[in-house]
């Protein structure tokens, strides 16, 4: 019996990911009339324990609320069985005669799910139910601190499956999940694909394990509140989507921006539905409970009722209300509370303009959202549409609530619980994944033309027409009398310096007469500067003989801040950030230096 908890870890990933995999080799002989009726009884028996299991991921979190548990885990077992279950997945997808493509569906095999604490279960339901449906089986990572909901959330659906004719093994969870059991699973080589949801730090390992992976980026979802808004109606939707399931949805609304000149209403708007209006001493005692010194998110203020929060800040919130807003005067470094909070707290910052307002917005997900999902609330297209082209984000949701648009509930997205961010956050696809995300299309390509019928430029078909006579392509004019080539600049250059008896290592070309002069001068040029380079330095200028000339000591400026678009940025053109003890650092910025070679610490 293994005692360390970490090689227990292991030995269990391996040993179901290969169960899961010799199921999944079993399963490939599944037809599509069979997998469906699998995931069928699946979404069937998710929904009957909907709330049952609300209820216990509540209990063994103590994040959010177990009316909106159940919520999300019907968006997965309802909404989301309607989207897939007509799709093909399985066998012949789409077969065209008339281009002579038939296309087949491939499985990737075993995929390797790791979930988060604040949506447990229903993200436990989303990945199984879009893993078999498109012919995969999957094994189940759960963060430590929900491992009871979601093991019994997939014990359910395994059992559900097997009992529609799934093979024993399809559905596994790691009863025991720790890092290291976790990097195990990523790196196993019966692994097809990751299917990561949690924080930036887990997703970059995704990422970093060499297998494919579809991961998903921190969300920090601004709130546009336009001029041709209905004010009221915006403010009831933004308060309903901020207080789901106590802002655990990474796509919850987290900052309201809005032109000041309507600074009156939107503050009674918020009072009438259900706000507390937080004065300066309560914001304060807010901010600093909320974030950690090295401005991380506390735990035990993640997915907390307003009532608990106030508590925990030090000030009383009455029964009633839903969440708690505060006014910020900017975004970014020195404003903590513009970041995501996951939590119901809502900021709102006041602009005087729209150019001002998208602006804001676009700093509000540089901050630490990229990519993720904003909101505007608009009845003026050419508003809407600029916002939708400058926002960095992949979901830009018009007139409805950020956790429920996003999700596909209010919109006509695809239904999901894992939202990419595409590659301005590290991600590899900006999609709501789905069922298609998890299989490859092989195509089988029949012949329908020749290679002379597939070009259509005259220098095609002057090549094909060559090729057929048998004539010299390469030498003389083409059939049009046009020269088909003549010397280049490297030949020219070639054949000078043969001239000046510098040996290239290539045959000498016969004097070409036009251009020559040009080339030659541009090389005797050459020669001169490189023989002026090579003469030996004076007396004035020599270094002593043993010694190296020192060159300059660099000049290291710590930064005094860090976040997430600064790494990005870094990240991107190689760079390094230099940073010193005072420096802040948020924590999406601190997670993508995971091999630490972005950030250089001094001791400054």
């Amino acid at each position: 019996m293994l005692e360390d908890r970490d090689l227990r870890s292991i030995q269990e990933v391996r040993t179901k990911v290969q169960a899961a995999y010799e199921a999944s080799r079993a399963f490939e002989r599944f037809s599509q009339e069979q997998v469906d009726a699998i995931v069928a009884s699946m979404a069937a028996t998710a929904r009957a324990h909907a709330e049952s299991l609300a209820r216990l991921a509540v209990e063994e979190t103590g994040y959010g609320n177990v009316r909106d548990k159940v919520a999300k885990n019907l968006l997965n077992s309802d909404l989301l069985y309607q989207k897939i279950a007509p799709l093909k997945t399985i066998g012949v997808l789409a077969d065209r005669p008339e281009l002579g493509i038939t296309e087949i569906a491939v499985p990737v095999g075993v995929v390797a799910a790791v979930l988060p604490t604040t949506n447990p279960t229903s993200t436990a339901f989303f990945k199984c139910l879009v893993a078999v449906k498109a012919g995969n089986a999957i094994v189940n990572s759960p963060h430590p601190r929900a491992r009871r909901c979601t093991c019994e959330s997939v014990r359910l659906l395994a059992e559900a499956a097997e009992a529609a004719g799934a093979p024993k093994g399809l559905l596994q969870c790691i009863d025991e999940a720790t890092i290291a059991g976790t990097n195990e699973l990523m790196r196993h080589r019966r692994v097809g694909i990751i299917l990561s949801t949690g924080g930036s730090g887990i997703v970059r390992a995704a990422y970093s394990s060499g297998k494919p992976a579809l991961g998903v980026g921190a969300g920090n979802v601004p709130v546009l509140l336009d001029d041709s808004a209905d004010i009221e109606s915006a403010i009831e939707s933004t308060v309903d989507g901020k207080s789901f399931d106590f802002g655990t949805v990474c796509s919850s609304e987290q900052t309201l921006v809005v032109n000041r000149r309507h600074r009156d209403r939107v503050w009674a708007a918020l009072k009438a539905n259900g706000a507390l209006l937080c004065n300066d001493d309560q914001a304060r005692a807010l901010g600093s409970r909320l974030f950690t010194e090295d401005f991380r998110i506390q735990a035990d203020c993640v997915g907390q009722s307003p009532q608990e929060l106030g508590r925990l800040a030090g000030f009383e919130v009455p029964d009633e209300t839903r969440i708690l807003a505060l006014e910020i005067a900017g975004i970014g470094r020195e404003h903590p509370l513009s970041a995501e909070k996951l939590s119901p707290v809502l900021t709102v910052h006041f602009v005087d303009n729209f150019e001002e307002a998208v602006d804001a917005c676009v700093a509000i997900l540089n901050f630490g959202g990229r990519g993720h999902t904003c909101v505007i609330h608009s009845q003026d297209d050419a508003h809407i549409l600029e916002y939708g082209r400058r926002a960095p984000a992949f979901r830009v949701l018009v007139n409805t609530s950020a956790p429920q648009g996003s999700t596909g509930i209010t919109t006509n997205v695809f239904p999901s619980m894992t939202l990419g961010c595409g590659a301005i956050a590290g991600n590899s696809t900006g999609d709501n994944i789905g069922p298609m995300h998890l299989l490859h299309v092989k195509r089988i390509a029949r012949y329908v033309r020749s290679p002379e019928e597939a070009f259509v430029s005259d220098e095609a078909k002057e090549y094909f027409a060559s090729v057929k006579s048998g004539r010299d392509f390469s030498a003389g004019a083409s059939e049009s009398g046009r020269p088909r080539h003549s010397p280049g600049v490297s030949q020219r250059v070639d054949q000078y310096l043969a001239q000046r008896g510098v040996g290239t290592g290539r045959p000498a070309l016969q004097p070409a007469g036009e251009g020559h002069s040009a080339v030659a001068g541009v090389v005797d040029r050459f020669l001169e500067t490189r023989s002026s380079e090579a003469a030996p330095q004076t007396a004035a200028t020599a270094v002593p003989a043993g010694q190296n000339p020192a060159p300059p000591a660099p000049v290291v400026r710590p930064v005094s801040f860090v976040c997430e678009g600064d790494m990005r940025k870094a990240i991107h053109s190689g760079a390094k950030i230099y940073v010193a003890k005072h420096t802040i650092i948020t924590p999406a910025a601190r997670d993508l230096d995971t091999a630490g070679e972005i950030l250089v610490h001094t001791e400054a």
